[in-house]
Parts: C-alpha cells; sequence; structure tokens
C-alpha cells in the first residue's frame, strides 16, 4: 500500500469514528437543507478539522475548500446548499469574492456554462448576505 493509500485509509478511518462519536444515526440522516447544522466554522477549526489532522503540512483550509468548490460546480451545481456552504467556508478561510468567482469560472469546462451560471448566483447570494450581515 502507497503513501497515497495509507493516508485514504486513516482519513476514512477518522471519519467514520468521528460520525460514531457524534451521532451513529447521522450516517443515515439526510436533511433537504442543512446549512443551519453546519454554521461557519473558523479558519484555525476548518485547518485542524481537514487541513493539519489528515495530512500535516498539506492543503490549507481555503485550497481545499476551492477543490471543494470545483467538484460541485462540475456536478453541475445541483447541489445548492452545498455550494452556499462552501462558499461561506471559503470566505471565511480567507477566499476573496474574485478567487471564488475564478474557481467556478474555471468549472465551466467541466460542469457546463448553466452550472457555472446557478453556481455565481448562489455565490453571489453568499457574498451579498456577507456584506448585509
Amino acid at each position: 500500500m502507497n503513501d497515497f493509500a495509507k493516508l485514504f485509509q486513516q482519513m476514512i478511518q477518522q471519519s467514520q469514528e468521528m460520525a460514531k462519536a457524534m451521532n451513529p444515526a447521522l450516517e443515515k440522516l439526510q436533511l433537504p437543507d442543512f446549512t443551519a447544522m453546519l454554521p461557519t466554522m473558523p479558519k484555525d477549526a476548518m485547518e485542524m478539522s481537514f487541513g493539519k489532522t489528515f495530512n500535516p503540512g498539506g492543503l490549507d483550509a481555503k485550497t481545499r475548500l476551492f477543490v471543494t468548490l470545483g467538484a460541485l460546480v462540475a456536478q453541475g451545481a445541483q447541489m445548492e446548499p452545498q455550494i452556499k456552504v462552501t462558499v461561506r467556508h471559503a470566505m471565511q478561510a480567507g477566499a476573496t469574492p474574485q478567487e471564488i468567482a475564478e474557481v467556478i469560472g474555471q468549472m465551466s469546462i467541466f460542469g457546463g456554462v448553466p452550472a457555472m451560471t446557478k453556481a455565481m448566483q448562489l455565490a453571489q447570494s453568499v457574498i451579498a448576505e456577507k456584506k448585509e450581515g
């Protein structure tokens, strides 16, 4: 087993243990809009949870959130609540509106222009909320 496979296996195991510790029923939980359940985490908490725990010295939280956002857009931007949460978290991790727009724009090649347009609208609504709040 190579280092990447070991790292991935460790990440999956840690994720499963966290889910069990929080609530075994979360495994089957489905919510139409989970944004209320997942408030924006501080950047340091994101780094601890998503970056430094699984791969010390690896990708930072902002980069991981850009990758996540790109994947969500490339899927056709069908996951509206997830895109909004990811944009919100990316901004908390230091992403600028320009960077978020560039990530979404880049995904037009993979998800199509309609997906990019929808994701841009969703991101703009989150950015507007942040300016108002």
